[in-house]
C-alpha cells in the first residue's frame, strides 16, 4: 500500500523514470497532414496528401502503388480525411478540422476548447473566465456527450477523461501550451477506431503540435488585459541542426490574471519541448514534453435563487477572513436572509494547485512499401491540491470553520503498436493499446486560526499538519484495446471502412483509511469492477458522386469504461458505504451507445457546407444525483436506463471575396430519457425528460475579413435553454455571446520577420449569463452553476525572428 500522509513531489525525473520502466515499444506515429497545416501556417500552399487509408477525396483515379522509398505515409483513420483545396484547408466526412489559422483569430493563450465551441456545430462550450483555462468551472458537450465521453488525443498519446480533477490523463489545456497547436480534429460519429480511450461514448478529438521550424528563429507574444491580465510567451527553434535533420523546439508561457469576481488570481505557467528526427526517407521519430503548473482560485458556484436574489457576482469572502468567520457562526451580510440557505455561500475561499508531467515519443516507419509500423510509448505523472473551507465543521481550536483539502496523485504508463498494410484495393491496419495506472487520493482537514489569532490558510497552501484525514482511496487500472480495420475502395471515388475493437479494463481497489468521526461510515467502498467489450464494430462509407458532392453514413457501437475517483464522488466507489457498493457490483452496467449519422458535404473554392443528421441509442447510462451541501455534497449513483438522441448540424462557409468568409451553422438536438426512476425509495418518472446541460438549440456565425495587412474577426453564438434539473422543472435561461478581435501586421521592421498586433474583445455586448453547470438535482435548484465573464479586452504584441 502508498502510503499518503504526505503530499508526493513531482518531478521530471520522475516523468522519466517512469517512461524508462516501459517496455521500448516499435518507433511511433507521425501524420504527414501536420506538415500541411504548418505550410499553410506559414503562408504557403500545400498540395493535397493522399492517404495511406482512403486516398484522395474526389480523385478521378485511385492513387498509384507506394514506391519501394517513399516520404512517411499519411496516418490511418476510420472514416474521415484531410485535404487542401486552393488556399484554404477543408474538412470531409464525419471529421471537423480546426486548423492554426482558425485558432489565431483569437486571444493569445485563449483555450482550443473555447474556439471549439465557438467555431464548430454540435459543440457547446462554458467557462467562467474568457480565454476557458479555469478547469473547474470548463464544461465541453459535443453532441449531447460531455467531456468525459470523448476519445481525446494529443499527437496519438491518449489523454484519457477530461473532467476536472483528472484520473487517467489531461486536460488539453495542462497537457499543451495552445500555441502550440497545428490543428484539431474532431470526429463527431462514434471517433476513430485507432483512438485509444476508455472514455470514448459518441466522437473523438485529436490534437497535433506544431513542429520546429527548419531555420533558427523564435517566437514571442506578449499579452494584457483586463483583471490585471499579464501573459507571456516564447518559443525558440533550433532549426535544422545536421545532414539527418534533427530539429528541435522548447517553449515556455505563463499567464497571470486577477478574477473578474471577488478576489485572487489565477496563475498558470507550462513549458514544452519537441524534437524531430527524420528516419532516412522511410519515416521518423518525434518526442514530446509537458510541465504544466495551474495555481487558481476558483469562482464560486451559484444557484439560480443566488443569482435571483444577490447577484452573479456573489462570490467567496477571500481576502475578508472576518466575514467568513463572522457567516460561520451565522453572522451573515446584509441581504443574505432573502436567501433559503445562506450558509452554502459562507466559504472564505476555494482553490487548486495543479502539477504535471507529461512526455511520449512518436515515431512511423515503412518496413516495406506496403507495410508500416507505428507506435505511441508515453508516460505521465501528475499531482493536485483542491481545498475550500467548510463552514459545516469546527476547527479543535474552536474556529467555526475549517479547511478541506483533497490531494490527489497518479502515474500512468502506456503505449500503442498498429501496422499498416497495402493489399490491392484493401488498406488494412491492427494496433493494440495498454495503460497502466495507479491513482491515489485523500481528503484532509486543516485547522483555521481563530479570529484575529493567527494567519488563515488560504487556497494555494502550503498543506502542512492536517488535524485529521477523513478518508484515503487508491485504484490501479489496467486497459487493453484492440482495433482491426480495412479501408476498402471499392472504386475511386467510393470506399467503406470496417472495422471492430475491443476494450477491457480492470480497476481494483478503494478506501484504505477512513475517519468514521468525519465520514459517518464504518466501511467505505472497496474491490474490482470490469468493462469488457469483445466486439465493438464500426462502419462507414464515403461516396464522392459528383466533384465537390460528398454523401456518408457512419453507425458505431461505443463502451465507456467505469471512471473512479474519491469517495463521495460521482463514481461507483464514491457511493455511501461498502454494503451499498457491494449491491450496486451486483447489478451495474457499463455505459454503451450506438450511435448513427448520415451526411451530406460540400467543398469548393467559394463555398464548404455540411449537413448532418443522427442517432444515439444510449444504454446503462450511469449518472450522478446530488443532493445536500456544496461541500458536503450526498451523491446517488445510478442507473438511469436509457437515452435516445436525435440532431441535426447545419453549416455553411461562403468567401465571395477574397479574404472575406462567412460562417453560419445551426445544431439541433433532441435528447430524452427512456424510463423513471427510484432515488432514495422515491419514483421519479423521468421518461420523456429533456438531458440536463445541453442546449436544443445552437446558432454560430463567424465573419473574418482581411484587407492589406490588417484582419477582423467577428463571432456571435446562441446558446439555447439548458435544463439543470432530471425533472425539468428547473432551467438557465438562453444567451448570446458576441467576440471581436482585429489584427494588423506590420512589414518591413528591422530584424524581425513579422511583427503583429491584435486587440481582443470578449462578451462584446456585455451579456450577463450562466455559463457552465455542474452537478446536477433530481428536481429543483442547485448551487452548481458559474456566472459568464462580462465584456473584457485584450491587447498582444507579436513578433517572429
Amino acid at each position: 500500500m502508498r502510503p499518503v500522509g504526505r503530499r508526493r513531489r513531482l518531478t521530471l525525473a520522475t516523468a522519466l523514470g517512469a517512461l524508462g520502466a516501459t517496455v521500448l515499444a516499435p518507433l511511433a506515429s507521425h501524420d504527414a497532414r501536420a506538415q500541411a497545416a504548418q505550410a499553410a501556417q506559414a503562408g504557403g500552399t500545400p498540395k493535397a496528401q493522399p492517404s495511406a487509408a482512403h486516398g484522395t477525396h474526389g480523385s478521378a483515379r485511385r492513387t498509384a502503388k507506394p514506391a519501394a522509398h517513399r516520404a512517411p505515409a499519411v496516418e490511418s483513420r476510420t472514416a474521415e480525411a484531410f485535404s487542401v483545396v486552393g488556399s484554404h484547408e477543408t474538412s470531409h466526412g464525419m471529421e471537423q478540422t480546426i486548423t492554426r489559422k482558425t485558432l489565431n483569430r483569437f486571444v493569445a493563450g485563449t483555450s482550443p476548447l473555447q474556439v471549439l465551441g465557438a467555431t464548430t456545430p454540435g459543440v457547446s462550450f462554458a467557462t467562467a473566465d474568457a480565454l476557458g483555462l479555469d478547469t473547474y468551472a470548463n464544461s465541453l458537450y459535443i453532441r449531447g456527450y460531455n467531456q468525459s465521453q470523448l476519445g481525446v488525443t494529443l499527437d496519438g498519446i491518449p489523454l484519457g477523461d477530461q473532467g476536472f480533477i483528472n484520473t487517467n490523463g489531461l486536460d488539453i489545456n495542462e497537457a499543451v501550451t495552445p500555441d502550440n497547436i497545428a490543428r484539431i480534429d474532431m470526429s463527431q460519429g462514434g471517433g476513430a477506431l485507432d483512438v485509444a480511450s476508455t472514455a470514448n461514448l459518441g466522437g473523438a478529438l485529436q490534437y497535433y503540435t506544431l513542429d520546429p521550424r527548419d531555420t533558427l528563429g523564435a517566437d514571442i507574444s506578449q499579452t494584457f488585459g483586463s483583471n490585471s491580465t499579464y501573459r507571456t510567451f516564447g518559443r525558440f527553434h533550433s532549426g535544422v541542426l545536421n545532414r539527418t535533420g534533427t530539429k528541435f523546439m522548447a517553449s515556455y508561457a505563463r499567464t497571470d490574471a486577477q478574477k473578474w469576481k471577488g478576489h485572487g488570481n489565477q496563475y498558470e505557467q507550462q513549458a514544452n519541448f519537441k524534437f524531430v528526427q527524420p528516419l532516412g526517407e522511410r519515416g521518423r521519430l518525434t518526442g514530446f514534453f509537458d510541465y504544466s503548473e495551474f495555481n487558481q482560485y476558483n469562482y464560486g458556484n451559484i444557484s439560480l435563487e443566488i443569482k435571483q436574489k444577490l447577484g452573479s457576482r456573489t462570490d467567496y469572502f477571500y481576502p475578508d477572513y472576518k466575514g467568513a468567520y463572522l457567516a460561520a457562526q451565522g453572522i451573515f451580510p446584509a441581504g443574505w436572509d432573502q436567501v433559503s440557505s445562506p450558509t452554502d455561500i459562507a466559504y472564505y475561499d476555494a482553490a487548486q494547485d495543479q502539477r504535471n508531467y507529461l512526455t511520449g515519443l512518436n515515431g512511423n516507419y515503412e518496413l516495406t512499401s506496403r507495410l508500416r509500423v507505428k507506435s505511441v510509448l508515453y508516460a505521465q505523472v501528475s499531482g493536485g491540491d483542491y481545498e475550500f473551507t467548510n463552514p459545516y465543521v469546527s476547527s479543535p481550536n474552536g474556529a467555526p470553520m475549517i479547511q478541506q483539502a483533497d490531494h490527489q496523485w497518479f502515474r500512468r504508463v502506456g503505449g500503442t503498436l498498429a501496422l499498416q498494410y497495402t493489399l490491392g484495393h484493401h488498406d488494412l491496419e491492427s494496433g493494440v493499446w495498454y495503460e497502466n495506472n495507479d491513482f491515489t487520493y485523500s481528503q484532509r482537514l486543516y485547522s483555521q486560526p481563530l479570529l484575529g489569532e493567527g494567519t488563515p490558510r488560504k487556497g494555494t497552501g502550503p498543506y502542512e499538519n492536517s488535524f485529521a484525514t477523513r478518508y484515503g482511496v487508491q485504484m490501479n487500472t489496467n486497459a487493453f484495446q484492440y482495433y482491426l480495420q480495412d479501408a476498402w475502395h471499392i472504386l475511386p471515388n467510393l470506399r467503406l471502412h470496417a472495422g471492430f475493437k475491443s476494450l477491457l479494463v480492470t480497476t481494483a481497489g478503494g478506501a484504505f483509511e477512513n475517519n468514521e468521526t468525519y465520514t459517518g461510515q464504518s466501511a467505505l467502498p472497496s474491490g474490482s469492477l470490469t468493462t469488457a467489450g469483445a466486439f465493438l464494430p464500426h462502419v462507414s462509407l464515403n461516396w464522392t458522386f459528383l466533384r465537390h458532392h460528398e454523401l456518408f453514413f457512419d453507425v458505431s457501437r461505443d463502451m465507456r469504461a467505469y471512471s473512479y475517483g474519491g469517495w463521495n464522488s460521482p463514481v461507483a466507489w464514491g457511493v455511501d458505504n461498502q454494503a451499498i457498493f457491494s449491491d450496486l457490483r451486483k447489478t451495474l452496467k457499463p455505459e454503451s451507445t450506438w450511435n448513427y449519422l448520415i451526411g451530406y458535404r460540400y467543398n469548393s473554392k467559394y463555398v464548404d457546407g455540411v449537413l448532418n443528421l443522427y442517432h444515439s441509442d444510449y444504454s446503462n447510462r450511469l449518472a450522478p444525483i446530488t443532493s445536500g451541501t456544496l461541500v458536503n455534497a450526498n451523491q446517488t449513483f445510478l442507473n438511469v436506463g436509457s437515452m435516445a438522441m436525435w440532431g441535426v448540424d447545419a453549416g455553411v462557409t461562403v468567401r465571395p471575396l477574397p479574404h472575406l468568409e462567412i460562417f453560419n451553422s445551426i445544431s439541433y438536438n433532441h435528447s430524452t430519457y427512456g424510463q423513471g426512476i427510484y432515488n432514495a425509495g422515491t419514483y421519479y418518472d423521468l421518461k420523456g425528460k429533456m438531458e440536463v446541460n445541453y442546449p436544443s438549440v445552437m446558432y454560430k456565425s463567424n465573419v473574418a475579413y482581411t484587407y492589406g495587412n490588417a484582419t477582423l474577426n467577428f463571432n456571435v453564438y446562441y446558446m439555447g435553454r439548458r435544463y439543470l434539473s432530471y425533472m425539468n422543472d428547473t432551467s438557465v435561461d438562453p444567451y448570446w455571446n458576441a467576440n471581436l478581435t482585429a489584427s494588423y501586421d506590420f512589414k518591413h521592421v528591422p530584424h524581425v520577420a513579422d511583427l503583429n498586433f491584435s486587440l481582443g474583445i470578449y462578451n462584446l455586448f456585455n451579456q450577463e449569463y450562466i455559463s457552465s453547470i455542474g452537478a446536477n438535482p433530481i428536481a429543483g435548484d442547485r448551487q452548481s452553476m458559474f456566472a459568464g465573464a462580462p465584456r473584457q479586452f485584450f491587447g498582444t504584441l507579436r513578433a517572429r525572428f
